[in-house]
Protein backbone atom coordinates (compact mmCIF):
# COMPACT_ATOMS: atom_id res chain seq x y z
CA UNK A 1 0.00 0.00 0.00
CA UNK A 2 1.30 3.49 -1.05
CA UNK A 3 1.87 5.63 1.78
CA UNK A 4 -0.25 8.50 -0.55
CA UNK A 5 -3.42 5.78 -0.05
CA UNK A 6 -3.55 5.13 3.56
CA UNK A 7 -3.39 8.75 3.96
CA UNK A 8 -6.59 9.62 1.91
CA UNK A 9 -8.30 6.58 2.74
CA UNK A 10 -7.45 6.50 6.18
CA UNK A 11 -10.88 7.56 8.36
CA UNK A 12 -11.49 7.83 12.21
CA UNK A 13 -13.30 5.24 13.19
CA UNK A 14 -15.52 5.62 16.55
CA UNK A 15 -17.45 2.08 15.86
CA UNK A 16 -15.10 -1.56 16.30
CA UNK A 17 -15.92 -4.57 16.12
CA UNK A 18 -15.77 -7.11 19.07
CA UNK A 19 -12.64 -8.82 17.97
CA UNK A 20 -8.89 -8.90 19.38
CA UNK A 21 -6.27 -7.54 18.04
CA UNK A 22 -3.27 -10.08 17.15
CA UNK A 23 -0.15 -9.58 18.95
CA UNK A 24 1.78 -9.73 15.85
CA UNK A 25 0.00 -6.31 14.54
CA UNK A 26 0.41 -4.67 18.18
CA UNK A 27 4.24 -5.48 17.54
CA UNK A 28 4.34 -3.52 14.35
CA UNK A 29 2.30 -0.16 16.23
CA UNK A 30 4.77 -0.11 18.31
CA UNK A 31 7.47 -0.20 15.70
CA UNK A 32 5.58 2.26 14.21
CA UNK A 33 5.70 4.41 17.18
CA UNK A 34 9.10 4.23 18.13
CA UNK A 35 10.37 4.61 14.56
CA UNK A 36 8.78 8.14 14.28
CA UNK A 37 11.18 11.04 13.94
CA UNK A 38 11.51 12.95 17.57
CA UNK A 39 13.45 16.43 18.34
CA UNK A 40 17.27 15.77 18.71
CA UNK A 41 16.52 11.91 18.51
CA UNK A 42 15.37 12.14 22.56
CA UNK A 43 12.36 10.23 22.14
CA UNK A 44 10.38 12.36 24.73
CA UNK A 45 7.33 10.08 24.32
CA UNK A 46 5.76 7.34 26.34
CA UNK A 47 3.07 5.12 25.24
CA UNK A 48 0.43 3.13 27.62
CA UNK A 49 -1.50 0.20 25.78
CA UNK A 50 -4.59 -0.30 27.74
CA UNK A 51 -6.40 -3.66 27.42
CA UNK A 52 -8.36 -3.86 30.97
CA UNK A 53 -11.58 -2.73 30.37
CA UNK A 54 -12.56 -1.20 33.91
CA UNK A 55 -8.96 1.46 33.03
CA UNK A 56 -11.08 1.80 29.19
CA UNK A 57 -14.20 2.92 31.26
CA UNK A 58 -12.30 5.18 33.33
CA UNK A 59 -10.40 7.05 30.24
CA UNK A 60 -13.68 7.06 28.43
CA UNK A 61 -15.45 9.19 31.08
CA UNK A 62 -12.39 11.36 31.45
CA UNK A 63 -12.99 12.10 27.88
CA UNK A 64 -15.91 13.66 28.04
CA UNK A 65 -17.80 10.17 28.21
CA UNK A 66 -16.64 9.23 24.84
CA UNK A 67 -17.70 5.69 25.38
CA UNK A 68 -16.74 4.44 22.10
CA UNK A 69 -12.95 4.78 23.45
CA UNK A 70 -14.25 2.12 26.21
CA UNK A 71 -15.65 -0.60 23.29
CA UNK A 72 -12.03 -0.61 21.23
CA UNK A 73 -10.08 -3.60 22.26
CA UNK A 74 -6.85 -1.49 22.83
CA UNK A 75 -6.24 2.13 23.75
CA UNK A 76 -2.82 3.90 23.75
CA UNK A 77 -2.56 6.72 25.75
CA UNK A 78 0.37 8.95 24.09
CA UNK A 79 2.29 11.17 26.69
CA UNK A 80 4.79 13.77 26.08
CA UNK A 81 8.45 13.14 28.53
CA UNK A 82 9.29 16.49 29.88
CA UNK A 83 12.74 15.58 30.84
CA UNK A 84 13.37 17.19 27.26
CA UNK A 85 13.30 20.41 29.22
CA UNK A 86 17.17 19.60 29.97
CA UNK A 87 18.31 19.80 26.41
CA UNK A 88 15.98 21.94 25.13
CA UNK A 89 14.43 24.21 27.77
CA UNK A 90 10.64 25.56 27.38
CA UNK A 91 10.44 24.91 23.64
CA UNK A 92 11.08 21.54 24.17
CA UNK A 93 8.69 20.68 27.22
CA UNK A 94 5.68 23.14 25.37
CA UNK A 95 6.22 21.85 21.54
CA UNK A 96 9.02 19.38 20.86
CA UNK A 97 7.68 17.08 22.84
CA UNK A 98 4.31 17.10 21.98
CA UNK A 99 5.02 17.04 18.30
CA UNK A 100 7.11 14.08 19.45
CA UNK A 101 3.84 11.89 20.51
CA UNK A 102 1.87 13.92 17.47
CA UNK A 103 4.62 11.99 14.58
CA UNK A 104 4.40 8.75 16.73
CA UNK A 105 0.54 8.61 16.65
CA UNK A 106 0.45 9.42 13.15
CA UNK A 107 3.14 6.49 11.95
CA UNK A 108 1.19 4.50 14.70
CA UNK A 109 -2.58 5.18 12.87
CA UNK A 110 -1.24 4.71 9.11
CA UNK A 111 0.00 1.65 10.18
CA UNK A 112 -3.01 0.24 11.64
CA UNK A 113 -4.75 1.56 8.59
CA UNK A 114 -2.73 -0.57 6.98
CA UNK A 115 -3.02 -3.69 8.78
CA UNK A 116 -6.71 -3.11 8.56
CA UNK A 117 -7.24 -1.56 12.14
CA UNK A 118 -9.09 1.42 12.78
CA UNK A 119 -8.23 4.67 14.82
CA UNK A 120 -8.92 7.94 16.15
CA UNK A 121 -7.27 10.29 17.34
CA UNK A 122 -8.50 12.22 20.57
CA UNK A 123 -7.49 15.32 22.13
CA UNK A 124 -11.01 16.23 24.29
CA UNK A 125 -10.12 14.36 27.92
CA UNK A 126 -9.37 16.01 30.81
CA UNK A 127 -5.70 15.82 31.69
CA UNK A 128 -5.41 15.61 35.03
CA UNK A 129 -8.24 12.54 35.39
CA UNK A 130 -6.08 10.23 32.62
CA UNK A 131 -2.87 11.53 34.36
CA UNK A 132 -3.99 10.01 37.75
CA UNK A 133 -6.33 7.05 36.59
CA UNK A 134 -2.57 5.67 35.24
CA UNK A 135 -0.57 6.95 38.47
CA UNK A 136 1.52 8.51 35.47
CA UNK A 137 4.91 9.65 36.71
CA UNK A 138 5.44 13.52 36.80
CA UNK A 139 7.28 14.14 34.19
CA UNK A 140 4.63 13.02 31.72
CA UNK A 141 1.98 14.70 30.09
CA UNK A 142 -0.74 12.61 28.40
CA UNK A 143 -2.07 14.44 25.50
CA UNK A 144 -3.15 11.97 22.87
CA UNK A 145 -5.99 9.21 23.32
CA UNK A 146 -6.03 6.50 20.32
CA UNK A 147 -8.91 4.17 20.66
CA UNK A 148 -7.89 1.40 18.26
CA UNK A 149 -9.67 -1.55 16.39
CA UNK A 150 -11.75 -3.17 13.56
CA UNK A 151 -13.88 -0.85 12.22
CA UNK A 152 -17.42 -1.50 12.59
CA UNK A 153 -18.11 0.56 9.64
CA UNK A 154 -16.41 3.17 7.89
CA UNK A 155 -17.64 6.38 7.31
CA UNK A 156 -17.27 8.84 4.27
CA UNK A 157 -14.59 11.13 4.10
CA UNK A 158 -15.23 14.64 5.13
CA UNK A 159 -14.03 17.30 2.69
CA UNK A 160 -11.39 19.14 2.39
CA UNK A 161 -9.79 22.81 1.60
CA UNK A 162 -8.30 23.08 -1.32
CA UNK A 163 -4.90 23.18 -2.45
CA UNK A 164 -5.24 26.70 -3.19
CA UNK A 165 -6.79 27.20 0.67
CA UNK A 166 -4.35 25.40 2.51
CA UNK A 167 -0.80 26.15 0.70
CA UNK A 168 0.90 29.33 -0.18
CA UNK A 169 4.25 29.29 -2.26
CA UNK A 170 6.59 32.28 -1.71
Amino acid sequence: MSVIRAVKERRSIRNFQKKGIPDEAVERLIDALIWAPSAGNLQSRKFYFIRDAGLKRRIASAALNQTFIAEAPLVVVGCADYRIATRYGNRGVNLYSIQDVAASIMCMMLTAYELGLGTVWVGAFHETEVFEILDLPGDLRPVAIVPVGYPERIPEAPPRVSKEEAVEFR
